[in-house]
């Protein structure tokens, strides 16, 4: 089954593919990233998931072009998804423009707000410093800002990420263009069950990051795939625990985006579209003490920086 088989519409018109690449890594390794996505392209995966600060844009549009110039890939298969950085919320026409000559492409198929964080002009760094935080979002000229990308044609679509329940609200009362995405982590373990309601009542789709738990990078749990309930229905199924997992988002609706450069991992995980998840399946990860991994404590309690503590910052929602 290939990636652009099995997609999810979206309410700005295209579609999404139900699985998706993540290309952040740290440390960063440009040749290693492009070498990652020319297989993943080989397994099916289309989506690929970028963001300015990641600092893997150059890579995937570089992997990219040389598929297409190669003719293993159309340009209209693939989905190409990046972010907005907090020190470009005053500006995200000029961002998505640096960001489609990193890529080397016209468009991308969907531009999100990273996180809702306006940072100073010159932060770029993920890990921005006390004073180096806007005291206001001012989420409605940055959206407005957005909306302008979509106008011009500078990508198909428009989102967010990390947005809560009430952000979503809050975003919808002065927006034009209903955001197409909120991009936030989701996992068995994380399952974001009012999120998705509010969503849906939007016609939002969720887009899960992070929908393994994050094994292996240092702010990640294993705690997902070694849980007794996912191994046991992976035992059922005769599958992986990551394959019940990533099951586990498709079925809810969601997008699964995620992330392994290792290449038997690659093509696991993808396969994770080739069984489905039965009602008695579906009832017993419910039951799973829920616990949310990327709790961005980095982002509060700063003081130039509008949310003084994790509650404020995902409005209660963790």
């Amino acid at each position: 089954m290939k990636g652009d088989r099995l997609r999810t519409s979206l309410n700005c018109g295209i579609s999404i593919p139900c699985i998706g690449f993540g290309t952040y890594s740290n440390p960063y390794d440009g040749c290693v990233t492009e070498t990652a996505i020319l297989n993943a392209l080989k397994v099916g995966y289309r989506h690929f998931d970028t963001a300015m600060v990641y600092g893997s844009e150059p890579a995937v549009g570089s992997a990219l072009k040389q598929a297409m110039r190669e003719g293993k890939v159309e340009r209209e298969e693939t989905f190409v998804t990046s972010k907005l950085w907090g020190c470009d919320f005053h500006d995200p026409v000029s961002a998505l423009k640096r960001s489609l000559k990193m890529l080397h492409m016209e468009y991308i198929d969907m531009y999100l707000v990273h996180w809702p964080l306006k940072l100073k002009p010159w932060v770029q760094s993920a890990f921005p410093k006390d004073d180096e935080f806007e005291a206001e979002t001012d989420m409605e000229a940055t959206w407005a800002g957005m909306e302008r990308c979509m106008e011009i044609g500078l990508c198909r679509g428009i989102g967010v990420s990390n947005f809560s329940s009430k952000k979503i609200a809050e975003l919808v009362e002065h927006a034009s263009v209903i955001p197409a995405v909120n991009q936030v982590e989701m996992h068995p373990m994380w399952r974001q069950k009012k999120l998705r309601e509010a969503c849906a009542e939007s016609n939002i789709h969720v887009s899960a990051y992070t929908s393994l738990g994050g094994p292996g990078n240092t702010w990640g749990t294993t705690a997902v795939m070694e849980h007794p309930t996912i191994r046991t229905i992976a035992l059922r199924h005769n599958v992986t625990p990551a394959q019940v997992a990533l099951q586990w988002g498709v079925t809810v609706g969601a997008s699964v985006i995620v992330k392994s450069f290792n290449e038997k991992r690659m093509e696991e995980n993808f396969a994770a579209l080739n069984f489905k998840l039965e009602d008695r399946d579906m009832l017993e990860i419910d039951t799973i003490e829920e616990r949310k991994v990327i709790r961005a404590g980095i982002y509060v309690g700063r003081a130039t920086g509008p949310y003084k503590t994790l509650e404020e910052l995902w409005d209660n929602e963790i």
